[in-house]
Parts: structure tokens; sequence; C-alpha cells
């Protein structure tokens, strides 16, 4: 059998550009991203179809800012589309070593094209269609949360960041998504809402957005993101700090099981 772990090359073309994402049709569910603020940090996400039931999807938060980061972003999208494609491709195939491996690749990838650390919390996950199952990995991100009839639980770091050690690897758990459950991902720029430069102001957090998750109940993936980054920080004063400068790069991305 052929190892997951093969040497590839991961240095993107010359001139190379991103790829705009447009989401797949997903069988049985809906999912999309919405993003809001000005494109100013390493905010990213991308999803694509990899095989017949599995499409993969992920949430990057690349370090520093993004007219400084295009090279590694585009480098990141490369290895995301084509290694995954390669690794999550067959009907046999073990999700979690593969999702091991597709994550060491972007690693390797990210400190060879920074030619250093470089930080990148990531979220990256397969959802198989056929089973209603997601394979994911948290690489030092903002803890996902994922509402069914039990409640709201959160899928938290599976490892550290990417782009740190050059052999660091996450683990990769699977959970299964009842029919009308929710995944919701939100940028680091969303639990941050509401800071201000010295920190001294109380930030958004993640309970809030747990508390946005329970009460909003959209028709599909859209709404669940709109809704989440149009109430971002509201209080009896109106938006929390949605005019400060902390509050550029929010992102949300959500997948809704629907049948």
């Amino acid at each position: 059998m052929r190892s997951l772990f093969h040497t590839r090359t991961t240095e993107p073309p010359a001139k190379a550009e991103l790829v705009p994402t447009i989401f797949p049709k997903i069988e049985g569910a809906d999912i999309a991203a919405v993003f809001v603020g000005k494109r100013v940090a390493g905010d990213f996400y991308d999803s694509v179809r990899v095989s017949r039931e599995r499409v993969l999807f992920g949430l990057l938060d690349v370090a520093g800012r993004r007219e400084d980061n295009r090279s590694i972003l585009t480098a990141a999208q490369e290895i995301f589309r084509s290694l995954g494609a390669e690794l999550f491709s067959g009907s046999d195939v073990n999700e979690s070593d593969a999702m091991t491996a597709l994550c060491l690749h972007l690693n390797r990838g990210l400190i060879d094209v920074a030619q250093g650390v470089h930080s990148c919390p990531a979220f990256i996950g397969c959802y198989h269609e056929g089973f209603g199952t997601l394979c994911y990995t948290n690489a030092g991100h903002t803890s996902a949360l994922l509402r069914d009839s039990s409640g709201v639980a959160e899928l938290r770091s599976t490892g550290l960041p990417l782009g740190l050690f050059s052999h660091a690897t996450c683990d990769a758990p699977t959970v299964g998504l009842e029919r009308g459950a929710a995944l919701l991902l939100v940028s680091r720029g969303v639990i941050e809402c509401g800071t201000d430069l010295d920190k001294s102001a109380e930030e958004f957090g993640l309970e809030r957005v747990k508390q946005l998750l329970v009460q909003s109940h959209p028709g599909g993936a859209q709404g669940l993101c709109a809704s989440i980054l149009d109430t971002t920080g509201l209080d009896t004063t109106g938006k929390f700090g949605a005019t400060g400068p902390i509050c550029n790069d929010r992102t949300a991305l959500a997948l809704i099981r629907t049948a």
C-alpha cells in the first residue's frame, strides 16, 4: 500500500494566484461561508470535492498581514486542493490517516514557503455524504461548535498550529452529524471583536457565539453565517466594537446536515 506520507513539492508555481472558493453542492447537507470587514489579515477558507461522497473544507488563520502572506496562502490552497484530492479519493480511505497526512504536508509547506516559522491555526474537515460523518483536525484554531439535539459541543484543538514545528502532527477524530445538526466555525477576529488596542475592553468571546448559535435557526448555512456575523457584539448600546480595527477580518463557516 502506498504511504500517505510521501514526498512532494510544496512551493507553488511562480505568480500563482488564489483560486476563488466555490462551495460544492453536498447531498443531504449545506455548506457556506461569509466574510465581513477589510481583508487585511490572514483569514482564508476553501472547500473542494475530493471524491464521490467526500467534501473537504478548511478555515485557516495565517499570521501577519494578507498583503505579505499571499505566497503562503497560495501554497496552502495548492496543497489543500491537490493533495487533499489525492489522499481522500479512494473508496476505502482511512480518513483519519489521510487527514493527518494532509496536515503534515500543509505544515511543512507553510514552513518551506515562509522560510521559517509562521503560525497558522487551522480547522480542516472532511464530510462524508453517505455516512453523515465529519473527520476533522483542529490545529490550534478557535474551537468549532457543533449544535444538535443534545446541545452545543466544542470541537477543541487536537494539535499545535501549523507552521511551527516541521514534524508536528494533529489527531483527527470523527464525529457523527444527526439530521439538523449544525457545525459552525468562526475566525479569531469574531472572538476578539470589541477589544481595543490596549486590550482593556471586553472581547466578544466564544460563549457569546454559542448563545447566538443556540438562538439562531435560519434556513441554511449561508443564513447561519450571516446571522452570527450580523449580530456579533450586539449589546444595549449597539454593535460591540463593529467599527473598530480589531473587528476587521471576521469569517464564519457553517455546515448543516439537512437529510
